[in-house]
Order: structure tokens, then sequence, then C-alpha cells
């Protein structure tokens, strides 16, 4: 029996087909993953543990899956977030009914046309709210607030100051706040489109103030331009402050920096202006302020909450809207970044966001290599007759991360190697992803095309933790939008001649199915009893990682379709194997004492199908060369799991102990089950705690006299590693033998 015959050994990772080049997609994005003369299916497909295993690694963190069933004492791998997950992403899905409006901009001169004089009122009432608490990072309030005096002394006596920051981190008010320091009224908004050399000319006395100027590498904001302007300013006894951004055009001009002040302080600031100060404690306690502060809010952002909070202490607002608050926040600013025209934020830098949102929590190096992909498919999209450009430098990890309100963070990347540490990039909001990728696909579906393209490349890419980012993105396009992403990705992928493209088609459906997109069981359902290879594949395979849900479905299914093979006269081997593949996950899921039960059911039934008892064993017996951690020498997990139950007094060893025997009584599997004993037996030789599991097992499967011949023999003449006589371990464990039975 080969290897990948129902029963035999794990084949291991098997080749992948090359990635087909992506420049023949069809002009609607949409290509059929097969390139033109593909007649043939791919040899082999990745084997169903490992395409799991990958699956576990790589998927995102906002739709983790249980990573494996309660074997040997404890979970193998990580932690169970998928229906939690799967709640929290539906609700950030389908979206807030929150309405947040920003009331910024025309104070501070922040208009594209803006200009003209700021009332001292309205600066005064700025100043009621204005906190230093924060903008200097790691420091005490103290210390922010003796830099911010400094700043305003720096301001007084050099006249001018450029005010470097992040886009809404209160640069604007920080402006306005060191002229007011200064007592320079009237205060003079400049308009944001004048020339750096015409500011000289629009200086007036009192304070002026000039919000991010329009620089660029034609038109820079010059050391020269600086002076200019600080001459003019010291004959009207003036003052300026300039605020520019991260990506803004300088030469040589001396910039302080400016960091956003804490949500909780502004927040608190804010508060004890609208409302009783003895309120202000008990409202920053409540669990929905503590959760929008953890989020890393805006100060604008802040200063609405603010609003809202003080609405709900006085009755005007309800608790839905305190709490709903922090995702409509997160969406208005998704749809601002989407929104923003190509001189605020370029088409290269949306492409980012987009990457980030598939990659989040992913090496950052490998984010910005696709999102520049991604960037090069939106320029087809735009101008089909100009091949597209990505410029190869030019871009600032910091600054890019700081637009995207993502931060930079090192940790260990799983690889078929073992972990290896990485530089990761991740949004600091987890909803962020979620939420970006719906408004892209329901908000702006010309991007389409484009999306998709990216996608089929994505899904043919040589590494796991690539290939199952693009599945988890698709899953959140079937969430958001089931009927498209079926249609234009979903079942593409799923029909191919392609297995790498099928078992990207079985995450994506295995992935939508945790974040509770509706219908998946019924289209697996389906596709499974139906007559396309490749949709019943995919069905087989998808039912053994969603069917610990519903395992007496799930199982019903597969000897279904196991029956349907037996009927043919020529049998699929390779389906046959898949087959038994989903059941040995099955097995190996946190359902699995559950699936155990219920395969001894269906064999113990008068017709006593062959189908069903092939597909039972195979499926026992290939979760039966599982060890932990996939290690060569690692404890079998099945094994395990039986010294647990044993130990337990659990019917969970009685359903193994009975599945062995079977296997061991079958002529098509009994050799297969000797080479497992005969696998086991040798890590036995290796560690004391497999040796005492199977004292206790082999006992039990000697009950005829034939049991107990093929079990002596077996240990009597098994070789060692090295093609040698028997380890020691087996001599001792044929004494655990029961003498031969009459």
């Amino acid at each position: 029996m080969s290897a990948g015959e129902p029963g035999g050994a794990p084949a291991g990772d098997r080749p992948q087909q090359a990635a087909a080049p992506a420049d023949k997609a069809a002009p609607d994005g949409s290509p059929p993953p097969d390139q033109e003369g593909a007649a043939e299916e791919s040899p082999q497909a990745q084997e169903a543990w490992t395409a799991r295993r990958d699956l576990m690694d790589h998927a995102p963190r906002n739709m983790r899956f249980e990573s494996g069933a309660r074997l040997g004492g404890g979970l193998i791998g990580g932690d169970n977030h998928g229906v939690s997950a799967g709640r929290v992403a539906g609700d950030v899905i389908k979206g807030s009914k929150t309405e947040i409006h920003y009331q910024f901009g025309s104070l501070f001169g922040t208009g594209s046309h803006s200009s003209g004089e700021i009332s001292r009122t309205s600066v005064e009432a700025v100043a009621a709210h204005f906190v230093t608490a924060g903008t200097v990072p790691h420091a005490e309030p103290q210390t922010c607030e003796d830099a911010f005096r400094l700043l305003a002394e720096r301001l007084r006596e050099e006249r001018v100051l450029v005010l470097l920051g992040p886009r809404f981190a209160g640069r604007g008010t920080a402006a306005l706040m060191l002229l007011h320091r200064l007592e320079a009224f009237p205060v003079n908004a400049i308009d944001r489109e004048s020339r750096p050399g015409d500011v000289a000319g629009r200086l007036k006395e009192g304070g002026n103030l000039l919000c991010d100027p329009i620089t660029e590498r034609g038109r820079p904001l010059r050391e020269s331009d600086l002076l200019a302007m600080r001459d003019e300013l010291a004959k009207k006894d003036a003052y300026l402050v300039i605020t520019v951004g991260p990506r803004a055009s300088l030469e040589d001009v001396p910039v302080a920096e400016w960091h956003a002040p804490a949500a909780y302080a502004v927040l608190e600031a804010h508060l004890r202006t609208r409302i009783e100060a003895e309120q202000v404690p008990g409202l920053l306690a409540l669990p929905a302020v503590t959760e929008f502060l953890d989020r890393a809010p805006q100060p604008r952002e802040a200063v609405a909450y603010a609003r809202t909070l003080a609405e709900y202490a006085t009755g005007q607002a309800g608790g839905p809207q305190i709490e709903r608050f922090s995702l409509s926040a997160l969406e208005n600013q998704i749809q601002e970044w989407f929104e923003e025209d190509e001189s605020a934020l370029h088409l290269r830098d949306k492409a980012f966001l987009v990457a980030l949102a598939a990659f989040d929590g992913s090496p950052y190096a490998l984010t910005a290599e696709l999102s520049d992909l991604l960037y090069a498919f939106l320029q087809q999209t735009e101008n089909p007759v100009v091949p597209p450009a990505v410029p190869v430098f030019g871009t600032h990890v910091g600054k890019r991360l700081q637009l995207a309100r993502a931060h930079r963070y090192e940790e260990e990347e799983p690889t078929e190697w073992g972990p290896v540490l990485q530089a990761k990039s991740a949004f600091r909001d987890d909803r962020a992803p979620l939420v970006l990728l719906r408004e892209l696909w329901t908000g702006h579906p010309s991007s389409r095309p484009a999306l998709i393209q990216w996608l089929h490349r994505l899904a043919v890419d040589g590494r796991p933790l690539v290939r199952t980012r693009a599945a988890s993105t698709v899953a959140v396009l079937a969430v958001t939008d089931l009927p498209s992403a079926m249609a234009l990705i979903i079942e593409p992928w799923a029909a191919s001649k392609d297995f790498v493209h099928r078992i990207v088609a079985v995450n994506a459906l295995a992935l939508a199915h945790r974040l509770e997109a509706p219908h998946v069981p019924y289209i697996i359902d389906t596709w499974c009893e139906g007559d396309d290879p490749g949709r019943r594949w995919v069905a087989i395979r998808a039912h053994g990682l969603i069917g610990d849900e519903r395992p007496e479905k799930a199982l019903a299914a597969l000897r279904k379709a196991a029956r349907k093979e037996y009927e043919e006269e020529d049998r699929d081997d390779d389906l046959l194997a898949e087959l038994a593949s989903s059941v040995e996950l099955l097995v190996l899921s946190p359902a699995g004492e559950q699936v155990l039960q219920e395969l001894l059911r269906s064999l113990d039934t008068p017709r006593k199908e062959a189908s069903v008892l092939d597909l039972a064993v195979a499926g026992f017996l290939n979760a039966c060369w599982r060890t932990e951690g996939d290690k060569l020498h690692g404890r079998p997990l099945i094994l395990a799991r039986y010294a647990e139950a044993a130990t337990a007094g659990d019917r969970t060893a009685r359903n193994i102990a009975v599945l062995w025997r079977t296997a061991l009584a079958a002529p098509v599997h009994s050799r297969t089950a000797l080479d497992v004993l005969r696998t086991w037996v040798l890590i036995a030789d290796r560690d004391p705690a497999v040796e005492w599991a199977l004292a206790a097992l082999l006992p039990v499967l000697a009950v005829t006299p034939e049991d107990f011949l093929r079990l002596d023999h077996l240990l009597r003449t098994m070789s060692d590693e090295d093609a040698g006589p028997p380890p020691p371990v087996a001599g001792r464990l044929r004494t655990v033998l029961p003498h031969q039975p009459a």
C-alpha cells in the first residue's frame, strides 16, 4: 500500500504546481485559476494534516482555529478563539449604526482653502480643554508640560516654529496653543495652498498659523523660506507656527516633533467642561470607556466621545451608543482613508492599508512586498494603457505604519523548519482588518478586479503564510458578500484542476464558517454529493476542518461519498484517500471522542459495508501516525489519548481498542496497522511514557489466538531503526501479552 492510500502512512508535504504568471488575467480581474494549456491536474496535493497545520499557524489573530483535540493531557497548539472570533467578526463586518461627526478643521484652517482670522474667543475655548500629558512618550505629565513650555520659549526666541507630527495627533491644536501661550493675538490662518516663498508676504501682526502647507519635491519648504519669514515676523513683532506631516517635503528645516496627547487626558479634560466634576470618574471607569481607550484613539475621537459620554450622563444617549462608538470611529477612519484624494493619501499607501489588512500580524517586509504587487494591479485598473510603475525606494517604515495606525514588533513566526524571529506589523485595533476589507469590497467595487487578480496571485504563492492569508481575506469577503465571493473567487478555485487553488478554497470556506458566514455547511454538503470532482474534493477537505461542530452529519456525508465511490467501476483511490484524511482530522479534532464513538456505531450495522469499514479504519490509522508537534519521535497522539482515557476509566479507551482490533483483523488494513505499531514500539524505545502506554494497550488487543500470534510475531521479528535486531523494549512488551488464548 502506497503512502497516501486509505490507511497508508502520511505522505508529508507533497510538491505543488508552480505558480502561473498573473499577467493572463481576464479584464474583469476574475480569471479561472487554471491557465491555458493546463489540461491535467497537478499530480499531488498537500497532505490534509499539513494543510491544517499551515492554516492554524498562519490564520489571522481575529480568526484563529482551535488548534487541536485534547490529546495526551493537553491542547496541542494554541487556544480556541473560533466561536468568540466569529461573534466579534460578525458584529464588525455588519457595521455599526452610531454616527460620529468630527467638528474640526474650520477653526484651525485645515481646509483646502481656509484662511482668515481666528477669533480670540475660539482660541480661549480650545485652551479650556488643552492637555499636554502624553506628548512626550513615556514621560510624567509635568515633564510633558515643561516640554511644551520650552517649545513656547523656542517660538518666542525664533519667531517661527515648524511642528511635525502624524495626522490627527492634535498638532493644529498644539500650534494654536503655542500662540496662545505667547499672547500672540489676533491669530491669522494662512491658506495652506500658499507657496512657501509667498508666505512671508502674507504674515500679519500677532500670531500666524499655517497648517499642513502643500509641499512636494518641486516646491519643498526650505530653510531660506524660514529665514525670509523670520525677518518679516521680526518687523511685525509677530509669530508663526507651521504644522507638517511625516511626508512633508522639507530641505534643511529644523522641526519640533509633536506626539498626540494621551487619549485619557483629552477625554477627561473635555468631560470636565461638559458635566459635573463628580460624575467624571464614574464615566471613565465604565467598561465601554476602558475598551475605547485601550484601542489608542486619536485626540479628535476622544473629543467626539466626550460629547457622547456627556449625553449619556445627562440621559440623552443610551448604553449602546457609548458601546458602539469605538467601532463607529474606526469605520469613519477607514472611510476617510479610501475617500482621500491622491494628494492627501497616495494610491500606494491605500494598497499598503489593504495588504496590511490581509497580512495583519505578519512580517512587515512581506506585507510591503505584496502591497506593491496590489499597487501595480490597482494602477492597471486606473489606467490600463500605461504600464504600472512601482518605486523601488522612497518609503519609510515608521511613517507608513504611523499613517496606518499600526505598530511594528518582533515575534516568532512558525515555519516548516521551526520558529523564526521576524519584524512584524499589525494594526493597533485588531478590528481594523475586518472593517477595512468590508469597506473595500462593498464601498469601492471598482477595486474588485485588481483585488481579485491579487488574490489569485497570492493563492499560488510558494509561502504557506501567503496562501493562508489569501484564504482568510476571501473569508472576510464571503461574510460581507457571500454570492460575489463565491462566484468570483471561491467557486473558480474549487473547480480548478490545480490542487493548490482547491486547498485555498477549502481554507477560505473553513475560515468563513468560523466567522459565521451563512450557509457554508449547506454549500459543502451540496458539493460533497455533486459530480464536479473539484468541488467534491474541496467539500471533503472542508468537512475535515469544520465537521467537529457537527460530527454526526460530517461523518454521514463522508460515508455517503465513500459509498458513491465504491459503486463506481473505476474507483478514485485519491478521492478515497482524501475521505480517510478528513476522518483523520475529525478523530484528532476537539470532537474526537464523539467521532470515535460514531465510527464504531457506523461499523456495528447488519450491512457491514466495505466502504464504511475502510473509511473508518483508514481514517483512524491515519490519525494513529500523528505525534505531538509532528515530531519524528514525538508521543503518538492517539496512544496518549488512550492512556489518559484508560486511567480515567473513560469509554474512549474501549473505542480506541475496538478500532485497533478491527484494523488488525481487516486484511486490507492489517499490514498498515502493524506498521503503526512497529513505529510506536520504536518511539517507546526512546520514551518510557510511550512504553507504559503501549504496555497498557497491547494486552487488550490480544483477544484471540490470531491476535496473540500477530502481535508476538511483530515484537519478536521487528528490526530496530538501523535494521538490526529487535530493540530491548520489544522484549519487555512481549511480557505484557497474555498467555496464548486457547
